[in-house]
């Protein structure tokens, strides 16, 4: 074996059989910018050495000698430091790649494998080490893997690639944690970038003794592989699903026809796919002509080719077979959870926030409520906006049951999470609707399977499909134009930004009421298992909105401010329902005339609330506050008032409890709830 030794710690072999890299960093000079010193070794996104892409070397920390890379985010959106070390395309063979890594405490880690020679094209696998201790490796496709690690200490990263059978193995200090098959079977760099996809936690971690090893592959004249099998539906147990098989040519001979078999739980499908004229090297999806129906626990799906061309065995039956362990989710009973995404038609990386919500919806639309609420564009709803910015330190960001803030590519795994727990109460969704007037009057029922208390609140959200805008607001900032930042659900083929007569906007959320943290006082003191209380809310709905694409969103917030539960209905499915009238405490009722265009902030309220009123023309403004009791607190006339206007009201000698703003605009009543804390 022929061995060069390359300066500064870099290491190089290379026989007809293989190469191996390695770099453990000692060769350099702490301080030193890694990539501008390593004679070609790494390079950078840009391909800029020496600039601030470029990593120093530090010595700081390290898991073997003095020197190690530390990577950490210090700008928006993560970086500027974006270092890449390039193997060559590589798509058959085996490929072995492992560093030492120390995530610090309460930050994060990530790195990302790209699958063209050009980089930018296409995202082969994103690997976040998140700032809780899990790992989590996705593609544009979704959700791969999760597994865990020890935050704040040095451990083993590598993976196992065998691209002949699409096998992924992720070890950590050499113990399998799990294996996956990618729909990119094809890497040709490594990018470590510290993203604060994370957010609101940055990235902070060191890397050491990096390493790869590439085991070609030579092709025999007829060889057909399985590379993996997969299905689209839901991964719930339960869902009949359709499983597709990747079928690859790693053969000289093209390939017309093959026989495949697929095995899952004691279930075989068969077929004989013919007319194939599949290229040496290319790669397709058979589609099995009948479903499987996913079994509670986890259990291997197998395909299996049987002959190529009619022959069998081919030329490697190393690759005739490929399993993946599938495990679906159980939900539990009555279960559904909500995802709120902050975004923005101004926003550039909120493309991907949209095909990670269609995603969600189109996959788990029985167990799942998307909210997309809007920022700075025509779509705002001002108080939900600012609730949810409270939170997040980016767009786009998401939450699951408000449980975390993550990053939208993430919200799968969030969701395996949260689907599985009990929830403290089912939640039903009852609703009358009056077309003349557009009235929609809607009842929100609390099932509980629980004993609880009233610490526990509910809230309603409006959201509405298929929205579109001719103004320039609802224009589109794209930054996957082009797709030089990847495959991003038809995105990197429109232009930046996408015309408003090109969009459609989906989970929009109209209105939210009472407010963000939900209705104070709803619940009796105590209330025990088999109680069902009720809250009924009233909206009054623009004639520009479409109440064929709204959806009634009723949630119930737990004492932390978590989501325990939702319910989801269209109007239609909640007049079917039933509407039911309210039983909470105190019969409190919440009425939103939503084309008034009036909101509160903050609500709760501790010593000011400031009432936002937007008015079309002068009008004539008077405002009225009164208790649960019916008492009038307060009573002001202001006149004629027009356009935007702010209304301040000092709150710092109100009772803690439940308010009602009654304005009088003109000859309309408006109403609003305010809780004062």
């Amino acid at each position: 074996m022929k061995k060069q030794l390359l300066s500064l710690g870099v290491l190089l072999s290379a026989t007809a059989f293989g190469q191996t890299f390695s770099d453990d960093f000692e060769s350099y000079t702490a301080g030193q910018y890694l990539a501008q010193n390593s004679g070609g070794a790494w390079t950078t996104w840009s391909n800029a050495p020496g600039t601030t892409e470029d990593v120093l070397v530090s010595n700081a920390d390290s898991q073997s000698g003095s020197n190690s890379i530390y990577l950490t985010t210090s700008v928006s959106g993560g970086g500027p430091t974006d270092l890449v070390r390039n193997f060559g395309v590589l798509n058959t063979g085996q490929f072995s790649m492992e560093f030492n890594i120390k995530v610090e405490t309460g930050k994060a880690g990530y790195f990302n494998l790209q699958r063209n020679a050009t980089i930018g094209q296409v995202w082969a696998m994103d690997c976040f080490f998140t700032d809780n201790g899990q790992i989590i490796i996705n593609n544009q496709s979704g959700l791969n893997f999760t597994g865990s690690y020890m935050q704040g200490t040095w451990f083993n990263f590598r993976m196992d690639i065998n691209f002949n059978t699409n096998t992924w193995e992720v070890f950590i200090d050499n113990n399998s944690i799990g294996s996956f098959a990618n729909t990119e079977n094809q890497i040709a760099s490594i990018d470590i970038y510290p993203t604060d996809q994370n957010a609101p936690y940055s990235c902070g971690y060191f890397i050491d003794d990096f390493q790869y090893t590439v085991t070609p592959y030579t092709l025999p004249a007829l060889n057909g592989a399985a590379n993996n099998v997969t299905y689209s539906e839901a991964n719930l147990s339960g869902v009949d699903v359709t499983p597709k098989v990747t079928f690859r040519n790693l053969g000289t001979t093209t390939i017309t026809s093959a026989a495949i078999d697929v095995t899952y739980n004691g279930n075989t499908i068969s077929n004989n796919f013919t007319g194939l004229n599949l290229a040496s090297l290319a790669t397709t999806t058979l589609t099995m002509p009948s479903t499987m129906t996913l079994a509670a626990g986890q259990m291997n799906m197998t395909a299996t080719v049987i002959n190529v061309n009619g022959t069998s065995p081919d030329g490697d039956n190393a690759d005739n077979s490929v399993s993946v362990s599938v495990n679906p989710i159980t939900p539990a009973a009555g279960k559904m959870v909500v995802g709120e995404e902050g975004t923005g038609t101004w926003c550039g990386w909120c493309p991907r926030g949209a095909v990670f919500m269609d995603m969600m919806e189109t996959k788990y639309a029985d167990y799942w409520a998307g909210i997309a609420v809007h920022n700075g564009d025509p779509m705002t709803v001002t108080d939900y906006d600012a609730a949810i910015g409270a939170l997040i330190s980016g767009y786009p960001s998401a939450l699951v049951d408000r449980t975390g803030v993550i990053d939208p590519s993430e919200v799968e795994a969030d969701f395996f999470n949260r689907v599985t727990v009990a929830p403290t109460a089912f939640i039903t969704n009852g609703a009358t609707y009056d077309a003349g007037t557009r009235t929609l009057n809607v009842s929100i029922s609390a099932d509980f399977q629980s004993a609880a208390t009233n610490n526990y609140k509910l809230a309603v959200v409006l959201t509405e499909d298929n929205i579109t805008g001719t103004a320039s607001g609802y224009n589109q900032a794209n930054y996957y134009s082009g797709g030089g930042s990847g495959v991003m659900g038809g995105y990197e083929t429109m232009a930046n930004p996408v015309p408003a007569a090109q969009m459609e906007y989906d989970h929009v959320a109209r209105v939210i009421a009472p407010s963000f943290s939900g209705t104070n006082a709803a619940f009796p003191a105590t209330i025990n298992v088999g109680e069902t209380h009720t809250l009924n809310y009233s909206f009054t709905l623009p004639a520009t909105w479409d109440e064929n694409e709204i959806h009634i969103i009723g949630m119930l917030i737990d004492p932390s401010g978590d989501i325990d539960n939702a319910g989801k209905a269209t109007i239609a499915e909640a007049v079917a329902n039933g509407y039911v009238d309210g039983t909470g405490a105190a019969g409190i009722t919440e009425t939103e005339a939503i084309d008034a265009t009036m909101s509160i902030y903050p609500n709760p309220a501790n010593d000011v609330a400031v009432v936002t009123v937007n008015l079309q023309n002068e009008s004539s403004v008077n405002m009225k506050i009164v208790d649960l009791n019916g008492k009038t607190i307060a009573v002001r006339d202001y006149g004629v008032m027009n356009g935007a206007a702010t209304i301040q009201v000092n709150t710092s000698n109100f009772t803690a409890g439940v308010y009602v703003v009654e304005l009088t605009i003109d000859n309309a009543v408006v109403k609003r709830r305010l809780v004062v804390e």
